[in-house]
This record gives C-alpha cells, sequence and structure tokens, in this order.
C-alpha cells in the first residue's frame, strides 16, 4: 500500500519517522539493503547506498522522531514564553508586571487577539510600511514582501489589524491550510490587495521556532522526482497540498479539507478579473520562501499560463533549497517565459539558505538572482551566497566573530539610522545564544526587513542587467 501512494512518482526517497524505533536508529549506519526497511521507502533498482547518504538519512530520521516526542513541550514552551513576552510588553516592562500583579491589576492579553504577537513578532515589532520607500520606488514591492513575510506568523486579528490600519490595504483572507501527509492544517498564508498598486499580495508563513511540525517539514529529506520538474523536497510538497495517492493533479474534487496550492489558486482567479490590470506577487520567508517559488512551479506544471501572466514576481527571504538541477533549469525556463520577477534574499551568514546541501549527495540547487547583504546591510547581486553550504570548517570563525559584531550592532544602527531599528531585549537574547550557534540569529525576519529598508537603489537597477531578466511593469523596476 504504501508504494500506492507515491505511483504519481516514479524516482523517489520517502523517510516515515513515525515507523523507526531507537533500535532501529542506532542499526542504521551498518545496515545494508536499506530501502528494504519499513521506515525508507524508494525504488530499490535506484537506491544508491554510501556512507554519508545512510548519514544524512539518520540526521533526518532521528530529528525527526525527536520532533514527535517534543511536539507537546516544544509547544507548552513556546506557549509560555510567548505569554511571558506578551505580559511584559502589555504592562510596559518587567518591573511594572511585578508591581501590577502586587497589585492585582495585571494586564492581560488573549492569544487571538490583536494585540498578541508572536515570538517572531517579538523579535521586530514593527508592523508600519517604510514611510522612505513609496509605490513607484524600485525598493517598494520588496520591502512589501518583507513585511507581509515578517506578519505571516501572527494570528489573523493582528494581521487583519495591520493590513487595514497601518498599511490602508484590502484584507482578503487568512488561512490554515491542510498537509495530507502530517494529516494537519499547518500551512499558513493570508492574502491583501494593496490598491495603490493594484498588487494582490500572498504572503506563506515560515517555520514557526516552537512547531515541530514546522521543524518535521524542513527536517524531512525525502524527495519526489516528477518527469517534467526534477527533485523536489518532499517536505515542501506536502506543505502545499501535496495530495496523497495523486500528487499534483490539475484539479481535485474533494473539497473537504482545504489544500494551499489549489484554494489560494482559485483565490487568485476570483481575484484577478480579466478585465482590469490587478496582478499578484507571492512572498515568504524560511519555509515560507520555499513554498512561494514552489506555487509558482506548480502553476508552470499544471500549465497556469493565465495566472503566470499576471504574476508579478516571487520574493523570498532566507529560502532553503527546494529542488534539484532539472528544477532549476525548469523554473529558469518558466521564470524567462512569464517574465515573472524572482528575487531571493540572503542575510550574511543565515543557515537556512545553505540548506539542503548543494553537493553530490543531494544536489540541491538555487536558481534565479540572489540579493546578498552583508552584517553591514551592504547589498550586491550574485549567482550564489557566499560559502553555499552550512558545513564549512574555513567559515566558523569568521561566523563567530560576526555574531558578536552583530550583537555590537544592534546598539549603534539606531544612533546612525533612527530609532525604528532599535532593537527590543528579546533579539538582543536571541543575539546572545546566537554566540554559540553562528548562523541562527540570522535567520530572523528582523534582518531582511532591515535590508529591504536600507538597500541602495543602485543594486534593484543592477538587476536590470542581471541574466535573469523579467518585464518592467507598470513603472516598478
Amino acid at each position: 500500500m504504501a508504494s500506492q501512494s507515491h505511483n504519481f512518482s516514479g524516482n523517489y526517497l520517502v523517510l516515515r519517522p513515525n515507523e523507526v524505533s531507537v533500535l532501529d536508529l542506532f542499526r542504521l549506519l551498518w545496515d545494508h539493503e536499506l530501502e528494504k526497511k519499513a521506515f525508507v521507502e524508494c525504488p530499490p533498482e535506484k537506491f544508491q547506498e554510501n556512507i554519508r547518504r545512510k548519514w544524512l538519512i539518520f540526521m533526518s530520521l532521528s530529528s525527526q522522531k525527536m520532533l514527535l516526542h517534543a511536539a507537546k513541550p516544544l509547544r507548552w514552551i513556546g506557549e509560555k514564553l510567548e505569554m511571558w513576552v506578551n505580559l511584559v510588553s502589555l504592562n510596559d516592562n518587567i518591573f511594572v508586571l511585578f508591581f501590577n500583579l502586587l497589585r492585582g491589576k495585571v494586564k492581560m492579553v488573549d492569544r487571538e487577539s490583536e494585540a498578541f504577537v508572536s515570538f517572531i513578532g517579538s523579535l521586530d515589532r514593527r508592523v508600519e510600511l517604510d514611510q522612505n520607500i513609496k509605490p513607484g520606488d524600485c525598493r517598494y514591492f520588496g520591502a512589501l514582501a518583507a513585511m507581509a513575510a515578517k506578519i505571516s506568523y501572527e494570528n489573523q486579528a493582528f494581521v487583519e489589524r495591520v493590513v487595514r490600519d497601518y498599511w490602508k490595504m484590502e484584507f482578503i483572507g487568512y488561512y490554515c491550510f491542510w498537509n495530507d501527509y502530517q494529516k494537519k492544517s499547518n500551512t499558513q498564508a493570508f492574502m491583501v490587495h494593496d490598491k495603490t498598486t493594484d498588487m494582490i499580495i500572498v504572503a506563506f508563513r515560515g517555520t514557526e521556532p516552537f512547531n515541530a511540525d514546522d521543524w518535521s517539514t524542513d527536517l524531512d529529506l525525502s524527495w519526489y522526482e516528477l518527469d517534467e520538474m526534477g527533485k523536489i523536497h518532499g517536505g515542501f510538497m506536502k506543505a502545499l497540498g501535496l495530495v496523497m495517492e495523486k500528487g499534483w493533479p490539475p484539479h481535485i474534487d474533494d473539497h473537504r479539507r482545504s489544500l494551499a496550492y489549489y484554494t489560494i489558486r482559485e483565490k487568485l482567479k476570483q481575484k484577478l478579473n480579466p478585465n482590469n490590470e490587478t496582478r499578484f506577487m507571492v512572498a515568504g520567508h524560511s519555509l515560507g520562501g520555499a513554498l512561494s517559488i514552489l506555487f509558482a512551479a506548480v502553476l508552470a506544471l499544471h500549465k497556469e499560463t493565465w495566472l503566470l501572466n499576471r504574476m508579478e514576481g516571487v520574493y523570498t527571504f532566507g529560502q532553503p533549497r527546494v529542488g534539484d538541477k532539472k528544477f532549476k533549469e525548469f523554473m529558469e525556463l518558466q521564470l524567462r517565459k512569464h517574465g515573472i520577477r524572482y528575487l531571493r534574499y540572503v542575510y550574511c551568514n543565515d543557515m537556512v539558505p545553505r540548506t539542503p546541501t548543494d553537493d553530490l549527495t543531494f544536489l540541491y540547487k538555487h536558481f534565479g538572482a540572489c540579493l546578498y547583504f552583508n552584517s553591514c546591510y551592504k547589498g550586491k547581486v550574485l549567482e550564489e551566497q557566499p560559502h553555499k553550504n552550512y558545513i564549512s570548517l574555513f567559515v566558523w570563525i569568521p561566523r563567530f566573530l560576526n555574531s558578536g559584531w552583530e550583537l555590537v550592532r544592534g546598539f549603534i544602527l539606531p544612533l546612525i539610522k533612527g530609532p525604528e531599528y532599535k532593537e527590543t531585549w528579546s533579539l538582543i537574547v536571541l543575539r546572545l545564544w546566537g554566540l554559540g550557534f553562528p548562523g541562527l540569529s540570522a535567520h530572523n525576519p528582523h534582518e531582511y526587513v532591515n535590508a529591504t529598508r536600507l538597500i541602495s537603489r543602485r543594486i534593484y537597477h543592477q538587476l536590470q542587467h542581471h541574466r535573469h531578466p523579467w518585464k518592467t511593469i507598470n513603472g516598478y523596476a
């Protein structure tokens, strides 16, 4: 029965952490005929076994197994931490909180209220768009996409309030989508309409720090190969709405569960009237970035030409690799064919864009224009970020030194650029923790909001001469 669930792909590797025991994990590294184990499924004739591949499979399965057991305590820790951060903020500071506690007058906040911020939101409380970047500015869509990716981590009431009161845009919808493999609704996105530029923004939420399902999606080294598109990360496919036993059918008849790709595609068709010039863009941070570019890929797979021609661009921030060389070639062709802007923002030592690895084991590839920023937010256009894989012995010392500089920079930047760049105490604590794990704190959305606000217009002008051209739409170049 297991093999029937992947009849849409002739070549695949599927890891099953639910079916692996602790003893299996210990025996995995020296066992032969790995493809015959219940916790690894793949076509036997196509499986290539080697030590490095087995080691990575071991790491993926053990990490996912640990997350399965840690899901409830991890969620509990996240809820308590977020509640604490919100209580401190709502009561002005920790001292006032204790004073209010003694008086029995602590100000409380509900998790689903418009005032409640997530842990990601506590790292950067900015919700307003940069008033110095107006519609028509070449930086506008990048800065808007970064903010949309950032607030996608918040609850519906929060997002709706920000869109309505601060951005002055039309709120279209907030969605929780079904994952047909995890059997949970854990993929989130929202849609808004910027009437000033007549642009619909679709923003996918990235990996929540205390959500075990999200981390399992990222760490799942399963993959599926499709004839037209090549090899694609299985976790990302499942999160976007891969249908059990069917893969990516052009249409689905069962509407009992809301699947991300199909739901958003239909919402866009409803909003993009053939008689108007409304366009749309897709954005996301981390996992959300991977879902953004994969959404465009599945549109191309289904030959949704009308929608692709209305797509202004895909903007991703700290996005991991999604597929192999064939997937890269497929997407480069589609982006050129439909004139779609694809900008992949990478900040300094961010570890996530450097995964999964681009090596002889997995051969995952980035593509499109990489806007790379150093720790001073100086940007340049590259084909690939420096030190393309995270595991590199030559850059550990510079990464440690850079983490220290980022901590110091947090106190300097507000003095130079203004109070909106002042860092929260939550972010300072994260930077201190990041001193022992360089590249982790560099992944937070705060860095990408800063990068898109401080970027030089010259960088966007350079993109016009980059080897990945796109159409100039309505004066936005």
